[in-house]
């Protein structure tokens, strides 16, 4: 039952929710100016400029990556390339504490709060030095020390597992809060209701960011959903929105930083829908000519959020062509030199296969590691050399 006061009516009344209509919050133009209303969020030069270095090592880390994924050096990759904005300006704002639950391109995040290139490398090659030890696929990152859940594959299980986490953060009560993105596409997921659903009803400190890119895959927005974006998803909930243009970095930083504030000081969740575009393909894997035009793409290129950001950072002096041309070179020279020592690594050690789950191996494992071991020794041939990388000896 109900306790709304509804307004009671005599004969049938139906509403599509189309009086609704959410604007876009932007500060930015894209030639870095502000817009004559908009007032400049309270960022000093120093964290201006951590943010513009994070999105630029990530547009670097992007192409050099996708580039060795087409030349055989690794076996998958995943872009953030046009949603740089979106995700490290929104991380920005938010406090070193708080919990990042990210899908798979917030790479941008990572590279904000100081994961470095040899972490990002390591994990994507598996090599000893990988948190993970190689069991999960490439851009699959994580770091407790950073706050930052290891990724899985399952498309929007980390939506529900966000509001979990938050509703532990409320019972902690040391105002903090969990951030978790997914795309549209995975706002279409089961998960997605069922976390908005529990996070409103318990009242719990977390933003959901949902990064409105146009694609899911090779599906757009427009054959994905009938109301306006997914936005006002948020009204069956009862629970705060905001829309903001995602490739303005100064807009999404002072939304999160405004819906941080209700989240940790109110216990409200709240729903970001950032509004951008996915300029590469969906994965290393994907054609997008097969889907989408060159000139829609071109199009938003020329709306690129890294451009956006670095006009305003010159139109305040903090960032000159010259400051720009030596840090592309300084971040490219040192993508390549780190791949190449990540490359040379070993992988992790085989005995790492049963470790982790169980303070010791059970019996079973134990005696399945064994037999393992002495497969390789039957077939030493049939395997590489790094397969029988184990203490002792295989």
């Amino acid at each position: 039952m109900t306790t709304t006061k509804a307004k009671v009516v005599y004969s049938p009344a139906f509403t599509d929710g189309a009086e609704f209509q959410i604007p876009t919050f932007r500060l930015l133009k894209q030639d870095g100016k502000l817009y004559k209303s908009a007032k400049t969020p309270d960022l000093d030069k120093e964290k201006a400029l951590r943010i513009y270095k994070a999105m630029v090592t990530t547009r670097i880390l992007d192409e050099r990556m996708l580039a060795a994924q087409r030349q055989g050096r690794l076996s998958f990759y995943m872009q953030c390339t046009g949603e740089e904005a979106a995700v490290v300006g929104s991380a920005a704002a938010l406090d070193d504490g708080d919990m990042i639950m990210a899908q798979y391109r917030e790479q941008g995040a990572l590279a904000y709060r100081g994961f470095t290139i040899d972490e990002f490398m390591n994990q994507l090659f598996g090599n000893e030095l990988d948190y993970g030890k190689g069991r999960q696929m490439p851009v699959h990152y994580g770091s407790k020390v950073l706050n930052y859940m290891t990724i899985s594959s399952p498309l929007a299980t980390q939506i529900p597992q966000a509001t979990g986490y938050a509703y532990g953060q409320k019972l902690a009560g040391q105002g903090e809060c969990t951030i978790t993105y997914f795309g549209e596409g995975a706002a279409s997921e089961g998960d997605f209701h069922a976390a908005l659903n529990m996070a409103a009803v318990h009242r719990v400190p977390v933003i959901f960011l949902c990064r409105n890119n146009g694609y899911a895959i090779s599906t757009p927005a427009a054959e994905q959903f009938a109301a306006d974006g997914v936005a006002p998803r948020a009204y069956g909930y009862k629970m705060d929105v905001i829309r903001v243009d995602g490739n303005d970095v100064l807009a999404m930083y002072e939304a999160t930083r405004a819906a941080r504030r209700l989240a940790v000081e109110h216990n409200r969740p709240v729903l970001i829908e950032a509004m951008s575009y996915r300029l590469a393909a969906h994965s290393s894997s994907d054609d997008p000519s097969g889907y989408r035009s060159k000139d829609e793409e071109a199009a938003w290129r020329e709306k690129d959020p890294i451009l956006r950001m670095r006009l305003w950072l010159e139109s305040k002096q903090w960032w000159t062509e010259e400051d720009e041309k030596q840090f592309q070179e300084d971040m490219r020279r040192e993508v390549l030199e780190t791949m190449k020592r990540a490359q040379k690594r070993s992988p992790p050690p085989l005995e790492t296969l049963i470790t982790d789950v169980y303070d010791e191996a059970p019996p079973m494992l134990a005696e399945q590691f064994e037999k393992l071991k002495a497969h390789i020794r039957r077939y030493p041939d049939e395997y590489p050399k790094s397969a029988r990388h184990v203490k002792g000896g295989v």
